[in-house]
């Protein structure tokens, strides 16, 4: 379904099993897939990169002295935005930029800006061409110099600069095999800023004396700055020891490279220089701020959904966990509220945002949410569940997520699928291809999580 377009069809579940409630629109759950795509399109604009990069620039003058160079290196999804807002308020004042983002960015921000495109999930010789660009640049700013640093989702893999005495090809072999296991963001994050001599707080280290301003755009749940792209510019409180116990734990140290293997086993004993923690007066020259998150997205969904109408209420901003669990979650959580309210009362909005804890799910986790919830929907009509990855890009599927509602159950078994096999099978990307349940928004140009919406419509039912 296309996220940005009129809804394409207006089909009449009434002719399922679940017909709409006496007195209700024939046209209900239609007219609510309309209001969560103008919902989603709130949430997705409120977290627009270059306007809220722009605004906290504008914000942050006190952070950036009239006197002194202007430095800006940025990396992730949303590095070229948010260099093209910061650019916006400073304009002649920067000296010069470098930016690493994704293959196929549209990132044109100014000539004074060199720009790497580098990989990602698995970073290759462009991250690391990249990485070495900013280092250079920050070893030639000055301490009445200031590096804005525009930090967002995905730049852990675009900013990689293995130590020297590692190939790349040893980083890119220890990702993959945390991938595979699963690891949640935090440990995949612990692991990279050990082997590597930017992340941890270790870009803030190479800048100083310079002051450094970093602009975060977090697509992690609650904020933690050391983990969003593994932290660049933040204190690191974990050590070499808790990067080979997340390898331990999963059972893939012994299979490390040897170079990666030797190089955390010198940084336990010590050899080599922890990252830099919270109390490295390094830290006092640099200051950091959140310019946007899920919550921002929700809180906007929220406020849209108001203004539409609905009783809204934001549910959860750390909607984290297996797809299946988290669609279960919001099916009970619709059961439930469906249950308590009037029958004729307002209609109810509830948004969540989170991530998935898993890093690598290939199967789309808001596409398993959507459709898990869509199982749990029994009994209920005038229900929706829409889940979306804000950069419009769920896992590896080529779409953003999926809406359905309470007819999806039904329709899905008159095309022949079982949705509870599908579910075990990890095939709900493909039901709901064949369903047309799916958002296909094309990369957003932000990314701050995922962004679920739970709507009931005026009259619900619980058979």
């Amino acid at each position: 379904m296309s996220f940005y377009g009129a809804v394409r069809r207006m089909f009449d579940e009434a002719q399922g099993e679940l017909a709409p409630p006496t007195g209700a629109s024939p046209w209900r759950e239609s007219e609510l897939r309309a209001d969560a795509e103008r919902i989603l399109r709130a949430a997705i604009d409120a977290v627009d990169p270059e306007r809220r990069t722009a605004e906290t620039v504008a914000a942050q003058g006190r952070a950036i002295p009239v006197e002194g160079r202007v430095w800006v290196v940025g990396f992730g999804r949303a590095a070229a935005a948010m260099a093209r807002g910061a650019h916006s308020v400073l304009g002649d004042r920067v000296e010069g930029g470098v930016l690493i983002v994704p293959p196929a960015t549209q990132a044109y921000v100014s000539p004074r800006y060199d720009i790497f495109r580098g990989g990602h999930p698995i970073p290759d010789e462009a991250s690391v061409a990249g990485s070495r660009a900013i280092r250079q640049m920050l070893r030639e700013a000055e301490e009445s110099d200031v590096v804005v640093c525009l930090v967002s989702g995905g730049g852990s893999a675009l900013l990689t600069l293995p130590p020297e005495e590692m190939p790349l090809s040893d980083v890119q072999t220890v990702t993959r095999l945390l991938v595979r296991c699963g690891v949640r963001p935090d440990e995949m994050s612990c692991v990279r800023k050990h082997l590597d001599a930017l992340k941890g707080g270790q870009l803030a280290r190479e800048a100083a004396p310079a002051r450094v301003l970093a602009l975060v755009l977090s697509d992690v749940p609650a904020n933690p700055l050391d983990i969003v792209a593994s932290g660049p510019a933040a204190p690191d409180p974990s050590r070499f020891v808790d990067a080979v116990a997340v390898l331990k734990r999963h059972r893939v140290y012994a299979e490390l490279p040897l170079a990666a293997r030797g190089w955390l086993d010198r940084g336990v004993c010590g050899e080599v220089p922890e990252t830099p923690d919270r109390g490295d007066p390094l830290f006092l020259r640099t200051t950091s701020v959140v310019v946007g998150s899920g919550e921002t997205a929700a809180r906007a969904a929220c406020e849209a959904a108001e203004r539409m109408g609905y009783d809204a209420q934001l549910l959860s901003t750390t909607l984290t966990g297996p797809g299946r669990q988290a669609g279960s979650f919001l099916a009970e959580t619709a059961h439930v509220l469906a249950a308590s309210r009037a029958a004729h009362g307002r209609p109810l909005c509830v948004v969540s945002a989170g991530a998935r804890s898993d890093v690598g799910a290939p199967n789309g986790r808001n596409q398993e949410i959507a459709l898990a919830a869509a199982h749990g929907f029994a009994g209920l009509q005038s229900v929706l569940v829409a889940s979306m990855a804000t950069d419009g890009v769920d896992d590896a599927t080529g779409t953003a997520g999926a809406i359905v509602t309470g007819g999806t159950l039904g329709r899905a078994a008159r095309c022949g699928h079982d949705v509870a096999a599908a579910l075990e099978r990890g095939e709900a990307a493909r039901v709901l291809a064949e369903l047309d349940d799916r958002i296909e928004s094309g990369p957003t140009g932000t990314h701050v999580g995922d962004v679920q919406i739970l709507l009931l419509g005026t009259a619900p039912s619980v058979d």
